[in-house]
């Protein structure tokens, strides 16, 4: 049904449309898109917008119907997660304005849970969630501080894995590879090294690697340039890096980079990566 023309926004996005209202099936279709894509509270539904939110994170998705008939819904995320990350994921999704649209159900559903991915990654939810966990142990701690200090640890090392696996979409950040049990959460500023749980826990601070590009890449055989390119150690033979299928064919490159990755792989190129068996060679050129 066509409705006059109105002005709508949140936050700074806002503009003049003549839209369209959305039935109630259309309202259902959205809330069940919502629901089944790590959204599953409704704040709002009206013809004119549907907003959904979700208790794992601080997110809200608003779903606003066509400007035209037959035209895509249009999406915002006012709270998060960050268009740049989303749109690295989704560009074809992106409207210039900075929101997003769907045409039909299926695409609704994949930019949805791909925010939803997003928001229970960053900025840096991990962190939070570990908080909280810890805060209810300490309450009623273990006998031993040794055995708190090791529960500690596998708590934020799995909330580290899985703000990874969340980010990266469930797949490796350099081969693609969607197989959770092949990947390995691998910090590019060692856990112990860390200065605060913040830190450790950041999403940036490391990357969802197959498991032996983590091995590589942990114990100082492999690191990436800032534009995500690998860089192997002259300490890996060609017999080792051909077997290890690291030269020739595809690019051993990350799939993207972000700006919050820099400072961490910086670290770990002068802190972890052994460029050289004698330490006197220059570092060797990227992996062509």
């Amino acid at each position: 049904m066509l409705a006059s023309s109105a002005w709508f926004g949140v936050g700074n996005q806002a503009c003049w449309s003549l839209k369209y209202h959305m039935n109630p099936l259309e309202r259902s279709l959205i809330e069940k898109a919502g629901y089944a894509n790590g959204w599953e509270n409704v704040r709002e539904s009206t013809p004119e917008r549907v907003a959904l939110f979700s208790a794992r994170h601080k997110a809200e998705a608003i779903i606003m119907p066509p400007p035209a008939q037959g035209g895509p819904w249009q999406v915002i995320f006012p709270n998060g997660p960050p268009a740049t990350e989303l749109a690295r994921s989704l560009p074809d999704m992106q409207r210039p304005d900075g929101g997003f649209e769907a045409h039909g159900e299926a695409a609704l559903g994949k930019l949805l849970r791909r925010a939803a991915e997003l928001a229970m990654s960053l900025p840096n939810h991990a962190a939070e969630i570990y908080a909280e966990e810890i805060a209810k142990i300490e309450a009623q701690p273990p006998a031993a501080t040794e055995a708190l200090r090791l529960v500690k640890q596998r708590i934020g090392q799995n909330l580290f894995r899985q703000a990874l696996m969340d980010y990266w979409a469930g797949a490796c950040a350099v081969t693609g590879l969607d197989l959770p049990e092949a990947l390995r959460a691998s910090h590019a500023k060692p856990w112990a090294q860390c200065d605060t749980e913040a830190e450790r826990l950041d999403v940036f601070n490391g990357f969802l690697l197959t498991a032996h590009l983590d091995a590589l890449f942990d114990q100082g055989l492999m690191t990436f340039a800032d534009d995500g390119t690998a860089i192997l150690s002259k300490r890996l033979t060609v017999a080792q890096t051909t077997l290890l299928c690291l030269t020739g064919g595809q690019p051993v490159n990350l799939r993207w980079v972000s700006p919050a990755h820099l400072p961490y792989l910086a670290w770990h190129r002068v802190n972890i990566f052994q460029p050289c068996v004698d330490q006197t060679t220059p570092y060797i050129q990227p992996i062509p």
